[in-house]
């Protein structure tokens, strides 16, 4: 496994960013990974590697670059206390449609590499980042072949930003893992969802998690769910496999 830091030019100034590769000679396909609101730390940089493990070449940009430094967070600390107080000000900084602005920049610097197979991509985002993967996924049809939404909040609101509202521009195939009892995304929200979704004409597939917490599938969260995320692991490389060769 090899891991460089890189910065690159997104809509609004330099953006830092990991890169993870699979040990070999390659190419691989490329993936984006959209982080959770905690921002970039050890435990998304483990996540992004298991990604890569698996043959991909993973860019996992810092989302929170117009905000200015920070952290990094430790979410078990960052849960005791006021959450909101912390975060607010990281995640006020950007959004679906922000976020999706910069995914040009992380598109063009993944078809610069060499050992990136392909100009097809996966997105692959956790809370805050799932709404993000799905939007770039609407910005860029020709480009985003796979995309994919953990435990994603917010997915069909009345916000401009909502992912649902672009969902007839997506021609990739989706996978949305959904959460038990998640304020971000309750029943009649993934209602809302699915149903643009199905007059959208979108290849998709919803699954609940039965019992499972926002944040599942991230380890360095108290919710973590190491079986639960073993599953969702699954399904997103079998999803890559057969999207992305």
């Amino acid at each position: 496994m090899s891991q460089e830091q890189v910065t690159l030019q997104a809509a609004d100034g330099p953006c830092k960013a990991y890169v993870l590769t699979p040990d070999g000679a390659g190419p691989w396909p490329g993936v984006i990974f959209y982080m959770d609101a905690f921002g970039i730390r050890p435990g998304m940089i483990q996540m992004a590697a298991h990604v890569a493990s698996q043959g991909y070449v993973v860019l996992l940009p810092d989302l929170f670059y117009r905000h200015g430094p920070y952290g990094p967070l430790d979410p078990k600390e960052v849960l005791k206390g006021d959450f909101r107080a912390i975060v607010g000000p990281l995640m006020g900084s950007t959004d679906n449609h922000r976020a999706a602005e910069d995914t040009a920049a992380f598109i063009a610097y993944l078809g610069s590499r060499p050992d990136v197979a392909g100009t097809k991509i996966g997105t692959v985002g956790f809370c805050m980042g799932g709404g993000m993967a799905l939007t770039a996924a609407a910005y860029y049809p020709d480009r985003v072949a796979a995309a994919v939404s953990f435990h994603g909040g917010r997915l069909a609101t009345d916000d401009p930003t909502s992912p649902h509202l672009l969902l007839e521009k997506i021609k990739a195939e989706v996978y949305v893992a959904v959460a038990d009892n998640d304020q971000s995304y309750p029943p009649e929200m993934a209602e809302r969802f699915e149903a643009a979704a199905n007059t959208a004409g979108v290849r998709y597939k919803s699954e609940l998690y039965h019992g499972k917490l926002h944040g599942w599938m991230k380890p360095d969260l108290p919710v973590y769910d190491a079986e639960a995320a073993e599953r969702g692991w699954s399904e997103l490389f079998t999803l890559y496999g057969r999207t992305l060769g």
